[in-house]
């Protein structure tokens, strides 16, 4: 019998008195003694004794008739839209971060509703969504997420075709370093004491705003709190991180419940957004603050001062958190140093 076959449903008689259709399908044997399988009401054994052989009958139909146009299967095959959302479902219910979460679910939209209106998504619909971005940064950020979708539909057996954009060429963004940091820290203050602790968690301990310092808890730091010590899954790098707290720092801290934010006194963190609308006020009343230097730019000033005091590219990488040694050659490039080679540098065939 070949592989995908179904022989006609034979009705047999159980020697309870029960009846049941039997037949193989797909090298596989099979009894019935209801319709439940295929979603039918037909229960031949709940009629009267003389009326169940006719029963069967009408069962043994039923299931043939269902699994020929079902493709020999008792799996009924999803429609499109059902398998798009099955597979979509699957890719948002992945760990991800809440703002990448809502920016694919945004993207998900325009392809569901042109799959729900062409019945198909072109390739040409997937270009043209990036493509209406004249901006490069938003056309490269719009076609990689889109590509996140649209491969991730691909390799889960969606009908559909990747698209054939390519990046572009963007300018490198400049978080211009600051000159005088203590003046600019003193005004922060006087604009907002937990902006100002955020950017003094920046410049000296090198850690990213909205992610690592937002979510910081007392029990992240050490009895004394000299050190800061992050597992990999609250860093971006995914690799432990211990940085050690300067004594000035120390000065401004009292110390609360261990799984209590620094920030809130509470378990739950600041909103993903605080720091980033804080910074966005304190722009606007500043007098010191420059053209593009932005939150951001207390931790390149950071690392350009590690880097001038120590000479050290191994260094720089750890207190930075880098992933390797290229990242951080890379983050130098953009802070306007000398450009670097990886054997340029103190200390990198040291055994130390």
């Amino acid at each position: 019998m070949p592989k995908s076959s179904l022989s006609y449903p034979k009705v047999c008689k159980h020697r309870d008195g029960r009846y049941y259709v039997d037949f193989n399908l797909n090298s596989k044997r099979y009894r019935l003694f209801s319709g439940k399988r295929i979603n039918s009401s037909l229960y031949p054994n709940s009629y009267p004794s003389k009326l169940r052989r006719n029963k069967a009958i009408l069962l043994a139909k039923e299931v043939y008739d269902y699994l020929v146009s079902n493709n020999y299967s008792f799996t009924k095959p999803l429609s499109s839209i059902e398998l798009f959302d099955f597979i979509i479902n699957s890719k948002l219910n992945e760990p991800l971060s809440k703002s990448y979460k809502k920016t694919l679910s945004k993207m998900v939209r325009h392809l569901r509703d042109e799959l729900i209106t062409k019945g198909h998504i072109s390739k040409q619909f997937i270009n043209n969504i990036p493509l209406k971005y004249s901006n490069n940064t938003s056309y490269n950020t719009t076609r990689r997420h889109l590509n996140v979708l649209v491969n991730y539909l691909y390799e889960n057996g969606f009908k559909i075709e990747k698209s054939s954009l390519k990046t572009r060429k963007q300018n490198e963004k400049l978080h211009k370093p600051i000159n005088n940091v203590k003046a600019l820290l003193d005004e922060v203050y006087m604009h907002n004491k937990n902006l100002h602790l955020c950017c003094l968690l920046i410049y000296c301990c090198l850690l990213r705003p909205h992610q690592e310092i937002r979510r910081l808890k007392w029990s992240d730091f050490s009895d004394d709190l000299s050190t800061i010590s992050l597992s990999g899954n609250k860093v971006k790098s995914k690799r432990n991180r211990i940085v050690p707290v300067p004594i000035y720092i120390r000065e401004l801290l009292v110390k609360g419940q261990p799984q209590h934010n620094i920030f809130t006194g509470a378990t739950r963190p600041l909103n993903e957004d605080y720091f980033k609308t804080l910074w966005g006020r304190f722009k606007r009343v500043s007098k010191l603050l420059e053209q593009d230097q932005t939150l951001y730019s207390f931790r390149h000033t950071g690392a350009i001062e590690i880097f001038k005091r120590t000479g050290s590219i191994t260094k720089l990488q750890k207190a930075m958190g880098h992933s390797s040694i290229n990242v951080s050659l890379t983050y130098l490039r953009g802070l306007e140093i000398a450009e670097l080679k990886e054997e340029d540098m103190p200390m990198v065939y040291s055994s130390e």
